[in-house]
C-alpha cells in the first residue's frame, strides 16, 4: 500500500491535483465495476474497520485505515464492509460510490488548502473535477438513462453505415442522419471509466443494465461481438442469485 492513502508525491497546480482526482477516480471505479466481484470478497463482514482506497496510479485497495492520528490525508469511509451482506448488492455498491465521491473531493481540497489555491484555483479545480461524471452516476447508470435501446450488441460506428443505407445513396442525407447520430450519443459515458462516446470507437450495450461500455475498457473486440447474442457487462456477470 502505498503511504498515507497512496499518496507518493504532492500535487502542487490545479492540474497535478486534477491528474491526481482522475487516478483516484479511475481506480475507484474499477473496483466497483469491472473488479466488482473480487472487491465484493475483498469486504469480508468478519474483518476490522475497512476503507476503499483509489490511487494516482488507477489502481484501488481495500485495506485498514491509517495508522496515524491525523492521518497524512483525510481517510475513506470506515467499514464499507460491515454492511455488504446486510444490504441488496446495487445499494451498497451505490452507497460505497457516494463514500468515494466524497472523499476524492475532500483529498482535491486538501491539497488545494495545503498548496495556498486561491479563489481562481480552487473555482477552476472544481470545475474540472464537475466536467466528470460522478463514482456515483458511473454506478448506477444515471449518467447514461437517456441509453434507452435494447441492443445487445452495437457498434456506434455500424449503426451509422445502416442508417446511411437506409438513406439508399444519398449523401446529404447520409450526413444528416451521422450528425443526428452523434447529438443521440454525444452524452454517453461509459460505464467502466466514465469518458464520453466517440464516433472512432467501438462500443457495447449491456443487455441487462443497458449501459454502454467501451470494448477496451470490458475487453470486447468488434470479432468476439459477432459471436455474443445477449452481452452482459461485468457487474451483471458479478452479480450473485439473492436466495
Amino acid at each position: 500500500m502505498e503511504a498515507a492513502g497512496g499518496i507518493a508525491y504532492n500535487p502542487r497546480t490545479v492540474e497535478e491535483v486534477f491528474r491526481d482526482y482522475k487516478g483516484r477516480r479511475n481506480g475507484m471505479i474499477k473496483a466497483l465495476t469491472t473488479d466488482v466481484e473480487h472487491f465484493f470478497q475483498q469486504c469480508d463482514p468478519e474483518k476490522e474497520n475497512l476503507c476503499l482506497y483509489g490511487f494516482p496510479s488507477e489502481q484501488w485497495e481495500v485495506n485498514l485505515p491509517a495508522e496515524e492520528v491525523p492521518p497524512e490525508l483525510p481517510e475513506p469511509a470506515l467499514g464499507i464492509n460491515f454492511a455488504r451482506d446486510g444490504m441488496q448488492e446495487n445499494d451498497w455498491l451505490s452507497l460505497v460510490a457516494v463514500h468515494s465521491d466524497a472523499w476524492l473531493l475532500s483529498v482535491a481540497f486538501y491539497f488545494g488548502a495545503r498548496f495556498g489555491f486561491d479563489k481562481t484555483d480552487r473555482k477552476r479545480l472544481f470545475n474540472m473535477i464537475n466536467e466528470l461524471p460522478t463514482i456515483f452516476e458511473v454506478v448506477t447508470g444515471n449518467a447514461k438513462k437517456q441509453m434507452k435501446e435494447k441492443s445487445s450488441v452495437t457498434n456506434h460506428s455500424n449503426n451509422k453505415s445502416k442508417s446511411n443505407t437506409k438513406g439508399r445513396g444519398s449523401e446529404s442525407n447520409g450526413k444528416i442522419e451521422d450528425e443526428e447520430l452523434d447529438e443521440e450519443h454525444g452524452d454517453t459515458l461509459c460505464g467502466a471509466c466514465g469518458e464520453n462516446y466517440a464516433s472512432d470507437e467501438f462500443w457495447i450495450c449491456c443487455d441487462i443494465c443497458e449501459r454502454w461500455f467501451h470494448g477496451t475498457c470490458v475487453k470486447i473486440t468488434p470479432a468476439k461481438a459477432e459471436h455474443i447474442k445477449h452481452y452482459k457487462c461485468p457487474t451483471c456477470s458479478a452479480k450473485r442469485p439473492r436466495p
